[in-house]
């Protein structure tokens, strides 16, 4: 005898089952994709020269100063696609996870650092303003998503500075090594400077507070699901859930959630102007249920469905 109910529930435990595997081979794939690169020196400077991108996705154990000495393309980075081009900087933390898309063949001057080098080098105790500014450059979410550098002299001066620093940490001369940390103290100041001309001046003085580290840990993070538990978010900064709730909305006027949504927001702006990916691909990028529920989320910010935005963009 055919035992329909039998049946359904047999039917609905094998669907439901299938769902958590791809779920799970889901979430798998997205973390196992994530490489951490180790590098055990306290200071490197190298040049690499490519067609092709063949670096997977990945974060680091050190700091890393990035310029574009040739080239253009497209730069990811903690989820959030946006160009790059001749002359750009990028200074990125441990916690950041990028690669590139190359369109034109691109040639990268690489200068990677740990926080103890930069402090030994620039002697930093005897300058506190000094201190401060670096300290908010190394924190501030602000100084992620673009280059670094604005002035135009200024960036044809780190492209040429990053030129003589690559040649004296590979040449090995007499005073090689001091040459090295005075030219790359130079590059520093020169991004300092760029830091206090685009408002970082304000926030010096303000110092960094912890609702601003907390914002910039949900910056880089907004992707990850799991980081975005509030659980989670509210043990990396030894705060209790509702406390850090609270202290958010009341710091900000804005909940966690929807800082959230904001650079999820900001992340489907950069996809619909910059890359061919479908609505539905974006919305399962970014971590919306669906394509439906990514276009009512998106039209309730930018009055205007996805579509539109990518027309009218």
């Amino acid at each position: 005898m055919f035992h329909f109910k039998k049946f359904c529930s047999t039917k609905l435990i094998n669907i439901q089952l299938d769902c958590i595997v791809k779920i799970y081979a889901k979430f798998v794939k997205i973390h196992a994709s994530m490489k951490r690169i180790v590098n055990f020196s306290s200071f490197n400077v190298f040049s690499i020269e490519k067609e092709i991108w063949d670096i997977e996705y990945h974060n680091h154990n050190f700091y890393e100063l990035i310029i574009i000495e040739s080239g253009k393309g497209s730069h990811h980075l903690n989820g959030i696609t946006f160009t790059y081009q001749k002359g750009d900087v990028f200074l990125l933390r441990p916690s950041d996870a990028h690669e590139f898309s190359i369109q034109r063949k691109t040639r990268f001057i690489y200068i990677k650092f740990t926080e103890n080098y930069i402090w030994e080098s620039l002697h930093t105790d005897k300058k506190s303003e000094l201190n401060k500014v670096i300290r908010l450059m190394m924190e501030d979410s602000s100084f992620v998503y673009e280059s670094a550098i604005r002035n135009k002299a200024d960036r044809e001066h780190m492209l040429q500075l990053a030129g003589i620093l690559l040649y004296e940490f590979n040449n090995k001369s007499i005073y090689s090594k001091e040459a090295s940390a005075d030219l790359f103290s130079a590059m520093i100041t020169i991004l300092i400077r760029n830091t206090m001309n685009s408002g970082g001046k304000e926030r010096v003085s303000k110092g960094t507070s912890q609702a601003e580290k907390i914002l910039y840990y949900i910056n880089v993070n907004a992707m990850d699901a799991d980081k975005m538990k509030l659980e989670n978010l509210a043990k990396e900064f030894t705060l209790s859930r509702n406390y850090i709730s609270i202290y958010i909305k009341k710091q900000t006027g804005f909940s966690i959630q929807q800082h959230v949504m904001h650079q999820k927001i900001k992340a489907a702006e950069k996809l619909l102007k910059q890359s061919s990916y479908h609505i539905n691909e974006i919305a399962d990028q970014l971590g919306f249920n669906d394509a439906s529920h990514f276009n009512k989320i998106f039209r309730s910010y930018k009055n205007m469905p996805p579509s539109v935005f990518r027309k009218n963009s």
